[in-house]
């Protein structure tokens, strides 16, 4: 019979003041969490938080209009850069 409950398997040591582990540990405590489960969750939101202005962003009106006609933009030649794609790589 297979368990639909998914295996932790991979660790992260922390070291860190006496301080820091009371603090973690009291705030874990206040939202009835192990300091691990708090740690975890926590460190998840800040991921989420740090990486989402990487995939999405929010634009206003204005911002959006001026996003939409540079892509709408006729494509400008870069002979430079046409230049560089057609010299064979060094690695070649």
């Amino acid at each position: 019979m297979k368990s639909n409950v998914k295996r932790k398997e991979e660790r992260i040591d922390l070291r860190l003041s006496r301080r820091a582990k009371v603090l973690l540990q009291h705030a874990a405590a206040v939202r009835h969490k192990t300091v691990t489960d708090f740690v975890l969750e926590s460190g998840l939101t800040a991921a989420t938080e740090t990486l989402a202005d990487r995939r999405e962003f929010l634009l206003d009106d204005k911002q959006w209009q001026a996003f939409i006609t540079a892509l709408d933009a006729p494509l400008k030649p870069k002979p430079r850069l046409k230049r560089l794609l057609k010299t064979r790589s060094v690695f070649e």
